[in-house]
């Protein structure tokens, strides 16, 4: 797997508490969710690299999803 890079962003507070009130509402970390902001803008403007690597899944698996042993 690729490694992440880490960026510090200042925001406005309104803006972050907008973001995450939004997060929390689709059940992401802020993080996740200016990442998924951040990738629909860059695909939105043709913008989005080739190889660029998948989000991460979200939560546990479910339970038919599972790889059985």
């Amino acid at each position: 797997m690729t490694r992440r890079r880490q960026v510090l962003l200042r925001l406005d507070p309104a803006v972050h508490d907008a973001l995450m009130r939004w997060a929390n509402d689709e059940f992401r970390s802020l993080n996740a969710q200016v990442e998924m902001l951040l990738r629909q803008a860059l695909a939105e403007a043709g913008r989005m690299p080739k190889r660029v690597s998948p989000l991460p899944k979200r939560g546990r698996p479910r339970a038919g999803d599972e790889l059985s042993g």
